[in-house]
């Protein structure tokens, strides 16, 4: 292997600086940015990643990238790679994280073969701790696979715990698809079920066969037949009678198909230290010599970093995007660099933008029988995934719904001037006009709206129902509101009545209405959503909506969302 496979120089296309750091060589570059060497005034290096403009003016991809950065700075812990500064309000966002020079465990078991037990169970321990402290700042990874496992002279690394999937979570939305990795996924989280801590532990599980044997406990099989299989393990569990005894001991107590039956986080690191035979945090010699060779030379290239190649003529446009990043520390591809007259420095100051387009349509996950259909038959058991297509439906829906002016973006602490441009309700072309008579259609459904378990999570309302969604495979265009766990988001203007007449329902969403991002901090401590509040919106289906709230629930961290009860009265356009 040669030194640009752990660093590239930087081209003529590539800035000199960006936020204030030096830029001093490419580190990798995928779907999601470009990540550049660089270090801290304290001579730390980091992976500094600055995104995609595509991405920075997505409003939608802002707030989830601010969620997911502040999910990730709240983490602290051994074996994990953290964050160490961030923008996400500039024009183009970015954020700097501790570069590790090490080797994914996906390449190295293509690269060098299974580790040995005891290196294979001091692995699955260090993870266990880093899930532990991952799960203790209420984050679930989600997608624990060998790629986002990194191998390093210090131990092992678990990477990439959120911040890329504010990319994914953005591409789910407009191009339908699933958050994770089928072969790495849980049982519930192949279903498309809640998901928590024990689904880590399951991906851990896995991982723990692989790393030690090379063997998928589910086979060989592609990736989607694996996620199939591992669907139906409450049925057809995996066969473990060729693992080790140990090793099967572990596999046991990680792969039981209730979550409720596995291993805790911590108990496994306990379990594992125990079974490797040496403390966890003792790395002499920890790997096998050729794969710790490996280790050390790219460190010591790392250490060294390319000159800049000289300006020379832009090239040609790649003629196929750029292989998505897998980590920290990983090579760019060849002929991936998007052409640019010359070397610059990015201005990553926050800069005023213009509203990004939002996706029309919701793009939606069908798991068929709760996601899957078994079909067990002839002593073997099948099952069917079905990804739904996007659900746009171009110009038309488009004209139907047009975008309202955003509010500043995520993580900028501007408050409106008078300036500022504010939503008008009264310009919505679904309004129904001002002097609209209603009548009732429904009066005081109870309607609660509990917060998501995690960063990724989004419940989706229809006010009209009403329903309240928390699998999010709502079409959008039928939600009213949606539910992040830490802010509200409203698709039209809601606002607090005086009263519970429909006039003065009407009047409470046109003329106070909230912004169109409402906080949980601004619920939880500035009383925004208060006991006995009546909130009110023209839904999408020119309804007229009334949220009567009668209890506020606080959350355990005054950021989240705090759950919501309450009950829901509809009148519709008379006539």
């Amino acid at each position: 292997m040669s030194s640009t496979e752990i660093l590239s120089p930087l081209g003529p296309q590539d800035p000199r600086e960006a936020a204030g750091y030096s830029l001093l060589a490419r580190i990798g570059e995928g779907g999601m940015g470009t990540v550049y060497l660089s270090h801290t005034r304290g001579g730390q290096p980091v992976a500094l990643k600055v995104i995609r403009r595509e991405y920075g003016q997505d409003a939608d991809f802002r707030r989830r990238f601010e969620q997911e950065v502040q999910a990730a700075r709240r983490v602290q812990g051994y074996h994990l790679v953290p964050v160490v500064d961030h923008d996400t309000s500039g024009e183009l966002p970015w954020l700097a994280s501790a570069f590790i020079p090490g080797i994914p465990l996906h390449d190295a078991l293509a690269a060098y073969g299974p580790l040995p037990l005891p290196a294979a169970f001091q692995l699955i321990g260090c993870a266990a701790r880093a899930l532990t402290a991952i799960h203790a700042a209420g984050v679930i990874h989600r997608d624990l696979k060998p790629s986002n496992i990194l191998l390093g002279s210090g131990g092992p690394y678990v990477i990439d715990f959120g911040i890329a999937r504010a990319a994914d979570a953005t591409q789910l939305t407009q191009s339908g698809g699933l958050i994770g990795t089928p072969q790495y996924m849980s049982p519930e989280h192949a279903l498309g079920e809640q998901v928590g801590p024990a689904t880590d532990v399951f991906s851990l599980g896995l991982i723990a066969a692989v790393a030690a044997t090379g063997r998928h406990p589910y086979g060989d099989g592609g990736a989607i037949t694996i996620a199939a299989q591992i669907a139906n393990t409450a049925h057809r569990p995996p066969q473990l009678a060729s693992y080790d005894d140990e090793l099967r001991i572990l596999l046991e107590r990680c792969l039981a198909a209730d979550p409720a039956d596995r291993i805790g986080a911590a108990e496994l690191a306990e379990w594992c230290e125990r079974a490797a035979g040496r403390p966890l945090a003792q790395f002499d010699g920890w790997l096998p010599q050729p794969l710790a060779t490996e280790i050390a030379r790219r460190e010591r290239s790392a250490q060294n970093p390319p000159p800049p190649v000289a300006p020379q003529a832009p090239a040609a446009p790649p003629t196929a995007p750029p292989p998505p990043a897998t980590g920290y520390g990983y090579p760019q591809a060849p002929g991936t660099q998007p052409p640019q007259t010359g070397p610059h420095t990015f201005n990553l100051a926050p800069q005023p933008t213009a509203p990004a387009p939002k996706p029309r349509g919701r793009a939606r996950l069908v798991l068929i029988a709760a996601a899957l259909v078994i079909a067990v038959g002839a002593g073997a058991g099948a099952a069917v995934w079905v990804l739904g297509k996007n659900d746009d439906k171009g110009g038309g829906d488009d004209a139907k719904k047009p975008d309202r002016q955003t509010s500043a973006p995520s993580g900028t602490d501007k408050k409106p001037d008078s300036d500022d441009p504010v939503a008008d309700p009264t310009e919505d072309p679904t309004a129904p006009p001002v002097d609209t008579k209603y009548t009732l259609v429904f009066e005081n459904k109870p309607m609660t709206l509990r917060t998501p378990s995690s960063s990724l999570d989004t419940t989706y309302i229809d006010l009209d129902a009403p329903k309240v969604d928390p699998t999010a495979s709502m079409d959008s265009e039928e939600a009213d509101f949606r539910a992040g766990y830490q802010e509200l988001t409203f698709e039209h203007p809601m606002g607090k009545a005086s009263g519970a007449t429909p006039k003065q329902c009407r009047e409470g969403a046109e003329q106070n209405p909230f912004r169109e991002t409402l906080s949980g901090d601004a619920i939880n401590r500035s009383g925004q959503i208060v006991k006995g509040d009546r909130l009110c919106m023209v839904t999408g289906e020119g309804n007229l909506a009334m949220w009567t709230i009668t209890g506020v629930e606080a959350p355990s961290d005054p950021d989240y969302l705090p759950d919501l009860k309450g009950s829901v009265t509809l009148w519709k356009p008379a006539g």
